[in-house]
């Protein structure tokens, strides 16, 4: 697997100047905020673990970046999700797909036996010192070490830049990276989305994990978890004009509570790309699909 350094690019938006953190390109299926979380097994050598253990969505961009690390080190990948529709199973497609052809191993269970086979994987990596649980979504301590990586980066560019006053900007599912990139840069301002459930739900997350970052902004958005919107496809239509495609669930949804936020953020802007591109594959054809 060829990994390449992550550049700062300038970029403009909807007549507004700031600076991308080109995360999406370390590599197709293990970049942006996945390969910062799973940094840290990335140093792991590789005779330490024998399998990597995971659960979440059948198309799932964390499903897909752990596949393609388990690939790279060779490692077995277990997988635990809910049964995949008959369609998707007829002709893989997405992010499924990718992972299938990168020798995961997917466990499916039936919905109400799915909490019951996630504990029994949690009990499993506890039993046996080679075999490493990630959580759903890499929402682990052990993502520090990688996102603290990415601080630093941040930090050294914006000292060569010359910035006083920046503002870091990254949506959140788990809120991980967002929380993390704040506690590893307190002199800047962390501004993310609760993209998964509303401000109060992404707080208690982040809490579990740590205290409350003081230099974390937490924006909001109408938009529910993986919804369909003519605001959302337009904005990611627009991006990509723009010169770059995001992902279709997060991207927009950060960009568009960005827009509205901007003028009461001062300073300069970094968006850090959280990669994901891969999944756009469906997101479009569930799009298409609409009536």
């Amino acid at each position: 697997m060829h990994l390449i350094p992550a550049p700062f690019e300038p970029f403009r938006f909807e007549g507004r100047e700031l600076y991308l953190k080109r995360d999406d390109l370390i590599h197709p299926f293990f970049s942006g905020n996945k390969y910062r979380k799973l940094y840290a097994l990335l140093q792991t050598p590789s005779n330490v673990i024998h399998t990597l253990v995971s659960y979440g969505g059948i198309q799932s961009n964390a499903m897909l970046s752990i596949a393609a690390l388990c690939r790279l080190k060779g490692w077995r990948f277990e997988y635990t999700a809910k049964t995949a529709p008959q369609h998707l199973k007829a002709d893989p497609q997405g992010n499924y797909r990718h992972a299938l052809a990168l020798g995961i191993q997917l466990h499916e269970v039936h919905p109400t036996a799915y909490d019951a086979a996630v504990n029994a994987l949690k009990a499993r990596s506890k039993e046996n010192e080679r075999v490493r649980l990630i959580p759903q979504g890499g929402a682990d301590p052990a993502a520090q070490e990688g996102v603290s990586v990415l601080a630093e980066e941040i930090r050294e560019w914006k000292a060569e830049q010359g910035i006083e006053q920046l503002n870091v900007v990254t949506p959140s599912g788990t809120g991980t990276t967002a929380a993390y990139l704040a506690k590893a840069l307190p002199e800047c301002r962390i501004v993310t989305v609760a993209a998964v459930g509303d401000p109060a739900y992404l707080r208690r997350q982040i809490e579990a994990l740590m205290p409350l970052p003081p230099n974390l902004t937490i924006l909001s958005t109408p938009y529910r978890f993986g919804s369909l919107h003519n605001a959302l496809l337009q904005t990611y239509e627009k991006l990509k004009a723009a010169g770059v495609e995001f992902d279709l669930i997060y991207a927009p949804v950060m960009w568009l509570a960005l827009m509205e936020a901007w003028d009461e953020l001062e300073g300069e802007m970094l968006y850090v790309h959280s990669g994901g591109v891969s999944g756009n594959e469906t997101m479009l054809a569930r799009y298409a699909r609409r009536p």
